[in-house]
């Protein structure tokens, strides 16, 4: 009997490891986009065109809150935001960000997509998150969108989970049309992907602790010199989020002195880093420097103040798992 106790035993032990690893497994996820508020709309979109070499889809203008999209080839995006009239109707999520960012440029919204949306949320509501109900849209009687948000943001920046109809093309007349999808994902500067979303808070580890709570483990320590921070590099599917904190003088500490928590960078993958790096000296009339950065080779465009978070350009290295060049 001992033998067969023993191997029953290594069953169970077994059993109860799947079951831990499933329980602790990160979510099939991955980071969609960020709301990206400028001074104006014609003032970002300027930035963004003229400086950066992205090119801007057109966006509604409903409430006095107009938006315009970067859209990238790996089917991530930046939304960018402006108030056109001075009774702008906010949502509650674009009036905490007012709030924070007191009428400056600057993200304080991100978010995770995933096609396990109703699994997620239900996860989150069983570790006691404080999730909002399922939002759809821009029809209820066709909704190209469903969301779920925090009514008390686990992060040091606020985040929401989004997924899409396979219909859904929100940017094209036709949506049958192969050619107009990816002429609208086609950039002057190069740029394919969103690889990376930095926050910046004052607590790095407290982010980290709730990421990892909410299924997103496997942080890697890291430090960004360039932007004076350091924290952990998360991997979230073939993306990374970034969350740090100050360390020193640089970027990061100016932006927690001026306004406090927010989303400190982003980091943009392109096809040829020559031609962005040309594309945005010539944007801001100034010679900027490579560096060895998170993703290889690197140049932060200089966009804090007229954007209020930076932008990293990388050579896009294919294969390269997310926070592989991560180090302390």
């Amino acid at each position: 009997m001992r033998p067969m106790l023993f191997v029953l035993a290594m069953f169970l032990c077994l059993g109860a490891a799947q079951a831990s690893t499933r329980a602790t497994a990160a979510p099939p996820a991955r980071l969609d986009h960020i709301l990206l508020w400028g001074r104006g709309i014609d003032q970002i979109t300027s930035v963004m065109t003229v400086k950066l070499g992205f090119q801007v889809r057109p966006g509604h203008d409903p409430g006095g809150v107009a938006n315009r999209y970067v859209r990238f080839a790996d089917s991530s995006f930046v939304e960018l935001l402006g108030i056109t009239r001075p009774d702008p109707v906010f949502d509650p999520g674009m009036k905490e960000d007012q709030l924070a960012l007191k009428g400056s440029p600057g993200s304080r919204s991100f978010g995770f997509r995933s096609a396990a949306l109703d699994a997620i949320h239900h996860s989150l509501k069983g570790l006691d998150y404080a999730v909002t109900p399922f939002f759809t849209g821009p029809d209820s009687k066709k909704p190209g969108w469903r969301l779920f948000a925090f009514d008390r943001a686990p992060l040091s920046s606020n985040t929401f989970f989004i997924d899409y109809a396979a219909d859904y093309a929100p940017d094209q007349i036709d949506p049958a049309n192969a050619d107009d999808y990816r002429v609208t994902r086609e950039h002057p500067n190069g740029a394919r992907e969103l690889s990376a979303i930095w926050l910046v808070s004052g607590d790095a580890e407290s982010d980290r602790r709730q990421l990892e709570k909410m299924g997103f483990g496997g942080a890697v320590p890291t430090r960004l010199p360039a932007a004076g921070a350091r924290g952990f590099c998360v991997p979230v599917g073939p993306t990374a989020l970034l969350v740090l904190q100050p360390d020193g003088a640089g970027a990061a500490a100016e932006a927690m002195a001026t306004g406090g928590p927010r989303v400190l960078g982003v980091s943009v993958g392109v096809a040829d880093l020559g031609r962005a790096q040309r594309w945005v000296e010539r944007g801001y009339e100034r010679q900027l420097t490579t560096y060895r950065g998170l993703s290889g080779e690197s140049f932060l465009a200089p966009t804090r103040d007229d954007l209020g978070l930076s932008i990293e350009f990388h050579a896009i290295l294919p294969g390269s798992a997310p926070c592989a060049g991560a180090s302390i």
